[in-house]
């Protein structure tokens, strides 16, 4: 265990429950084991000596509990703020007004540079008396910065493609409305047509955009429905056609009776949309689309459906898998903002589904989806 008893004077004082009486690995009375505890605890007494010392503490400042157990709070852990004063003396946990409760949470450094989160806890046995425990929470900086770098990559990835259809956009609009005159009516069709197109590919960022925003916040709405999602994976294969793929290069399999299913069909669409366009975009060959009935993955329901699509294209790498669900990941060169995959497994996941991804029988990407039928209660 990481947690010790100091043998500082009062460790015993009115108020706190003798070491018999407590759980074992809790020698400053908490009521649980600290080492239990997902961020970094360090307790000192009344005379300000360390009595704990968690396991996370010892990960976070790299000072074993050992080491630091009955030293002098300011030795054991020495810390600075950002300006290079020292904490303890700034702060004075044991002096000063008698009506402080605490400090909040700031940055602070520890020896060689390191930042960490640090909060105290003024704990007292009256309002105004003298300081009984001191209590400190510890947290890692590392999380907060990767999440502050992925929002930094977020907007700088979402302003990089925005500026190229809104470059576009004032382009034709500034040369149409300066010199209307000067076009034919097939010149002026090309470049509304252009515009169009443009203002189409923003939309679509911009609701990326707050569907990661909704996803990222646990927001995302799903309003469900009966959904035919044979019949959905059809209408998108009717798309891809008319566009000019050949009709050969898909292929649709709907296992026959599939389950009543309840989901939210435009968010459905979406996925199938995104699975597909990637097929077709990155993969060779003949895309397969595999309806199923299939077991539910949730524990209280015995059926779900299935889709599976799949190409014939040279496939995800291997040391790619881990990533293919993570923001910014692309498959290729072939343009994309990356998120499209991130968006796809939020919305499955906020209808109780699974995702995964991998390797199709002839060697290329597959991407298989489960969801819940997910019947409301009074259709049961």
């Amino acid at each position: 265990m990481s947690v010790g008893t100091s043998s500082a004077p009062g460790a015993q004082d009115a108020g706190n429950p003798p070491a018999a009486s407590r759980p074992p690995g809790d020698p400053a009375g908490l009521g649980i084991d600290p080492d239990h505890l997902p961020d970094g605890l360090v307790v000192a007494d009344e005379q300000g000596h360390v009595i704990c010392f968690n396991a996370a503490a010892e990960r976070i400042t790299a000072v074993r509990a050992r080491d630091a157990l009955g030293q002098r709070l300011e030795k054991a852990l020495p810390l600075e703020d950002l300006e290079g004063r020292r904490w303890w003396q700034l702060t004075d946990p044991y002096g000063g007004l008698a009506i402080r409760v605490g400090q909040p949470e700031r940055n602070l450094l520890l020896p060689g540079g390191r930042e960490v989160l640090v909060s105290a806890r003024y704990v007292r046995t009256r309002p105004t008396g003298p300081l009984r425990r001191l209590v400190v929470t510890l947290r890692d900086t590392e999380a907060r910065r990767r999440t502050e770098r992925s929002h930094a990559e977020l907007i700088a990835t979402v302003a990089h493609e925005l500026r190229s259809p809104l470059t576009s956009v004032k382009g034709f609009t500034a040369t149409l409305l300066a010199k209307w005159e000067r076009f034919t009516d097939d010149q002026k069709r090309l470049m509304l047509e252009t515009v169009d197109a443009d203002a189409d590919r923003v939309t679509r960022l911009i609701a990326e955009l707050l569907d990661i925003s909704r996803i990222d916040s646990g927001r995302l709405e799903v309003r469900r429905q009966p959904v035919d999602i044979g019949a959905a994976v059809g209408r998108h294969i009717q798309a891809y056609v008319a566009a000019g793929q050949p009709a050969d290069r898909f292929l649709l399999r709907v296992q026959q009776p599939l389950p009543d299913l309840w989901a939210d069909p435009d968010k459905i669409d979406q996925v199938l949309s995104n699975l597909l366009e990637n097929a077709v975009r990155h993969g060779e060959g003949t895309v397969t689309i595999d309806v199923t009935a299939t077991a539910s993955p949730r524990e209280d329901e015995d059926t779900g459906t299935s889709v599976i699509v799949s190409d014939e294209g040279p496939g995800i790498p291997e040391e790619s898998m881990n990533r293919v669900f993570t923001r910014f990941w692309r498959g290729s060169k072939r343009g994309g903002t990356g998120l499209g995959l991130y968006i796809v497994k939020g919305i499955v996941e906020a209808h109780g589904g699974t995702i995964t991804v991998g390797r199709a029988p002839g060697a290329g990407a597959e991407f298989r989806f489960t969801l819940p039928v997910a019947a409301p209660a009074y259709l049961a």
